[in-house]
């Protein structure tokens, strides 16, 4: 089971490692070739980018645990009728987004606090991005009806296309070489939209060609009127996810109004510890993936003896593979965190802190292995109660008690993370061995 977790995760590891470097490429193109404005005028909008993308992503991940579990069940109708009421729900709420998006960018803006000196820019920036929301919804719904079949591969190699298409598309468009309008900021804007819709196309046709199970095809096409008992159990399945994803952004913002009162010192420690933290948290995280579209499989097909070694083999892999990661941070730190800071202040200030949260990944790995499981299964309400608790409950009062209230200073805000992980992690297990575990055996023996 292991070996065919791992098949499936490495594309999946190489795809969030993909993004982040495109991510990270597009920042460093736009900051160095047209300025700090510039590149502040995108990152204002990204937050609230973020909030939209999240909703997109959590109906995509309930999409993929009913996919997985039809595709487990060999139920090629059901698996059609999920396709085609998840491109259609998402088409609208895109297509609405866009709209109301468009209208009221200037407001939403100011209301999120973006600086008089780049307003401008970014309701400009933001509106390009806006309008392609309906189709970038169903990109991203249809990557992960992909991986809800086992298929990590083609995701991974249509964002090394889409990735490529970005970073050729950036100087053409903000230069305007090659005949083509100069659009300076603006480019970076259409590059991604164009990257996306070009690369979604290409998808479409090579699923076609191959004759894959989820291709678009006629039977797609008539299941496009939205079944509203499979859309309520879509829904169900899927705001939780949403939820939690915005929550979590929203206590970064919260924390990172702690980190400011330290000075700017720490608030750039802050954003290297960030960055960091978000690669040795990428094998928790595609392994949750990983299991959830594997559980759900198993539970599709009724086989529980899979099951247990689905939940086995993820656990054992999160503290190889994370164990790995965080071993490599440990050693290499200094080194790391020298290629986003120069000054020797900052640097010790994410050193420590760095050192503070970097084992406690193993546990959210863990944690987030449970919640996956549980996910599969449809049971999404509690694993979401539970990360709310862990980092609202914890998280967040913790980060500002021991910062305000202690010696410990900003080093009592990092304190924050272990504390929540833990946390989740007890609350995941025990409503997983005593009550979850318990009640799904029995269903599957059933």
């Amino acid at each position: 089971m292991w070996r065919t977790m791992l098949l499936f995760l490495i594309p999946l590891l190489l795809s969030n490692a993909l993004q982040s470097i495109g991510q990270l490429v597009g920042s460093i193109f736009v900051g160095r070739s047209l300025g700090v404005d510039a590149l502040a005028a995108l990152s204002a909008f990204f937050p609230l980018f973020f909030l939209l993308v999240s909703f997109a992503i959590g109906i995509g991940s309930g999409s993929s645990i009913l996919i997985g579990q039809a595709y487990g069940a060999g139920n090629q109708e059901r698996l059609k009728e999920i396709i085609g009421t998840t491109l259609t729900f998402t088409f609208l709420i895109g297509l609405f987004l866009a709209i109301v998006g468009g209208i009221f960018t200037w407001d939403v803006l100011r209301l999120i606090g973006t600086p008089d000196n780049i307003i401008d820019v970014s309701v400009h920036y933001a509106r390009i991005l806006f309008w392609s929301l309906p189709v970038m919804f169903l990109y991203l719904v249809y990557t992960t009806f992909l991986r809800g079949t086992g298929d990590s591969k083609t995701p991974f190699y249509t964002l090394v296309v889409s990735t490529v298409l970005n970073i050729a598309f950036l100087p053409l468009l903000i230069f305007g070489w090659l005949g083509l309008p100069k659009l300076g900021v603006y480019g970076a804007a259409y590059a991604s939209v164009f990257s996306n819709v070009i690369t979604f196309v290409l998808m479409l046709i090579y699923l076609r060609k191959v004759k894959h199970t989820l291709q678009f095809d006629a039977s797609v096409w008539r299941h496009l009127k939205m079944d509203g008992g499979l859309l309520k159990l879509l829904l169900r399945l899927g705001i939780p996810s949403s939820v939690s994803m915005i929550l979590v952004s929203l206590s970064e913002i919260a924390v990172i109004s702690f980190v400011n009162s330290y000075g700017s010192d720490a608030t750039a420690a802050y954003g290297a510890v960030n960055q960091v933290a978000s690669y040795v948290q990428m094998p928790a995280i595609s392994l949750s993936i990983t299991v959830s579209v594997f559980a759900a499989q198993s539970i599709g097909a009724g086989q529980l003896d899979r099951l247990k070694q689905v939940i086995r083999s993820g656990v054992v892999l999160n503290y190889i593979i994370g164990g790995i990661f965080v071993l490599l941070v440990y050693v290499f730190s200094k080194g790391i965190l020298s290629l986003f800071l120069t000054s020797e202040n900052t640097l010790g200030i994410a050193h420590s802190l760095l050192m503070i949260t970097l084992w406690s990944y193993l546990i959210f790995g863990h944690a987030q292995i449970m919640a996956a499981t549980m996910r599969a299964s449809g049971t999404v309400l509690w694993p979401m109660l539970f990360g709310v608790i862990a980092i609202w409950g914890v998280e967040v009062p913790v980060a500002y008690l021991l910062s305000h209230y202690s010696s410990l200073g900003i080093k009592g805000i990092w304190m924050g993370y272990p504390a929540a992980f833990i946390v989740s992690f007890a609350l995941q297990y025990a409503y997983y061995r005593f009550s979850w575990k318990k009640k799904r055996i029995v269903r599957l023996v059933n």
